[in-house]
């Protein structure tokens, strides 16, 4: 049937036209952005599941920061406890200089004081801090660290007791005690020192490799999210280039369709 009131054929080709152009427009976007998924529209099911993915990611980034504090402040901790062992060492060699009966009361006393000014820095490195908060704490008191991303994981990390180091010297007359007295005080200074940097390396080695875990987990987040997210460039570049000829298709044969009207026209003259 030919008719001058309703073109099938140039209404269909328009509303081919108008899909093609949607479509090719949905491509440039996502060859622009680099994203499969730009809006709910394009996959309402994959976009849910890379929201709760880039969720979790944040807390794996943010729980791993919070695992490298947690190994800073044992780094920093440790370095006191260092210092406090060659103290310690200093200590010893004190001990024995002062059994040296050739030595004058004078040098004895010499020997004294510096004896005593390095047990009084054991004493004032129990004040030092890590970003406000104490590295070390009577009874060896424990902050609590989480190491996974959904919380279910913690361990602990010790404040040190160093004062118990103090205290193990505390009771040295330098000068009246017995050189073996004052040497088995050190040891047990020594001793207990030896446990806490012990413990100190147990813990930075647990959270290390709870650090290396959670970056090996953000890793794998980020890889997942991708393969929802991430536009493959190749196949849509070859799409859009389908598109493009097919948007041309279709105005060509919208005007093809427009034209027809036109034999119409001429059975009429």
């Amino acid at each position: 049937m030919i008719s001058i009131n309703t073109n099938v054929a140039s209404m269909s080709a328009a509303y081919n036209s108008t899909n093609t152009n949607r479509e090719l427009q949905k491509s440039l976007q996502r060859l622009s952005s680099g994203l499969r998924i730009n809006s709910s529209s394009d996959d309402a099911g994959g976009l849910a599941v890379s929201m709760r993915l880039s969720a979790a990611v944040r807390r794996t980034e943010a729980t791993g920061r919070n695992v490298n504090n947690a190994i800073s402040f044992l780094a920093t901790q440790d370095g006191v406890l260092d210092a406090a062992g060659k103290v310690l060492t200093r200590l010893a060699e004190l001990a024995q200089l002062n059994a040296d009966n050739t030595k004058s009361t004078n040098d004895k006393a010499l020997y004294e004081t510096e004896f005593d000014e390095l047990v009084s820095s054991i004493d004032s490195s129990g004040d030092e801090t890590f970003n406000d908060q104490v590295l070390f704490s009577a009874g060896g008191n424990t902050l609590e660290v989480i190491y996974s991303e959904d919380g279910s994981r913690t361990t602990g990390i010790t404040q040190a007791d160093l004062a118990a180091i103090h205290t193990d010297l505390a009771g040295i007359d330098f000068l009246a005690d017995a050189v073996t007295d004052t040497i088995d005080a050190i040891d047990t200074a020594i001793n207990d020192l030896a446990q806490m940097r012990a413990q100190n390396g147990a813990e930075q080695t647990m959270l290390t490799h709870a650090s290396d875990l959670l970056k090996i987990n953000q890793i794998n987040l980020e890889a997942a999210n991708s393969r929802i997210m991430d536009l493959d460039i190749a196949n849509e570049s070859s799409n859009l280039a389908r598109l493009n000829i097919m948007q041309q298709a279709g105005m060509a044969m919208l005007a093809q369709a427009n034209q027809s009207q036109d034999a119409v026209l001429r059975l009429l003259y």
